[in-house]
């Protein structure tokens, strides 16, 4: 099922007569157009609903413009940049660029949200902090699920998924965006997050559960194969089961030692064991990946690596790539 009327009718039209929303939502997309129903559907299902959402085309080839345009919903739009980038830097700082929200939130084209995600963020930057952050379920093809970020009080390099933060506007106007990953030895994300933190802006942790990622960097030719039953399956279950966000965590808590994990802590001290439970599975499972990636690598040089096993041409030969649509065994494995 592919949501492409999210919001009723009337909401619809009474959406139309509202003024500049609070919070623009960008997501940045490159050629995977049957995951965009559902990251826009968990946006456009927000309890929070004075939003806009700017799907923005690193390049786009593909139908991806008429998926978006067939979400009938006044307060979503799409942009495509001329020529494809290689990375969401360039798509966010267009989203930056194009917004009239006060406050910014990114979702990642395959990934979703919880129905409560903007109202916890908004709620939470209604004092003095300028970013904030919430938990992250990033989920493996095996289907075992693992939190983000690995710590919940931030440190400068750390890296909470662009998926989980919302910021005001005005930090990014005054920092600057996303510095391009070709130039960076370090991702995009936390070189943003760590300026904006050593400029003073103060971060904000909303201890709940609000987003689903499900990295494409863990399904090798994901770009190639570009299905979306994951996407849909996961889509669905927001939709249908109002406790998802206790299932989900009661699952990592079984998963962090059983029986002992139930002692009486309180919340947040009983996420912060499962957490650390998790950062060990992850040091092991990262332990047999190219050392490139986390030693020495150069400018560049992770994107490249990142790009490779996901089915996508390094950056440098991208451009021959822009004009291919999904191969035949894409087609055919793709179940949407």
């Amino acid at each position: 099922m592919i949501p492409t009327e999210a919001t009723p009718p009337r909401m619809r039209e009474d959406f139309a007569f509202l003024g500049s929303p609070l919070v623009t939502v960008i997501i940045p997309t490159f050629n995977w157009s049957t995951v965009l129903p559902f990251s826009i559907g968990s946006a456009l299902g927000q309890t929070f609903r004075n939003i806009e959402v700017l799907v923005v085309g690193d390049g786009c080839t593909d139908d991806s413009e008429t998926t978006v345009r067939a979400i009938d919903d006044p307060r979503v739009r799409w942009i495509n940049l001329p020529r494809n980038t290689g990375h969401q830097s360039a798509p966010n700082n267009e989203g930056l660029r194009q917004a009239r929200g006060e406050l910014i939130a990114y979702l990642g084209h395959d990934d979703l949200w919880l129905p409560h995600h903007l109202a916890l963020a908004v709620a939470a930057l209604a004092g003095e902090a300028a970013l904030s952050y919430g938990i992250t379920a990033a989920v493996r093809p095996d289907g075992s699920v693992q939190f983000m970020p690995p710590r919940f009080e931030y440190r400068p390099g750390a890296s909470p998924p662009p998926s989980s933060i919302v910021h005001r506007r005005s930090m990014t106007e005054a920092i600057g965006g996303w510095r391009p990953a070709a130039e960076l030895r370090e991702a995009p994300d936390p070189d943003l997050w760590r300026r904006a933190h050593d400029a003073g802006y103060r971060f904000t942790f909303v201890p709940r559960l609000s987003a689903i990622k499900l990295p494409a960097q863990w399904r090798r030719d994901a770009y190639r194969i570009r299905a979306c039953d994951e996407q849909a399956a996961w889509f669905q279950r927001i939709r249908e089961e109002p406790d998802l966000e206790a299932v989900v965590l009661g699952r990592l808590v079984a998963s962090a030692g059983g029986a002992s994990a139930f002692r009486l802590l309180r919340y947040s001290d009983l996420l912060r064991e499962v957490v650390s439970e998790a950062v060990e599975r992850v040091r092991f499972r990262l332990s047999d990946q190219s050392p490139a990636i986390f030693f020495g690598a150069g400018k560049g040089a992770r994107l490249d690596i990142y790009r490779k096993f996901k089915g996508l041409p390094p950056a440098d030969a991208r451009a021959r790539d822009e004009a291919d649509g999904p191969n035949e065994s894409g087609k055919e494995q793709d179940p949407c």
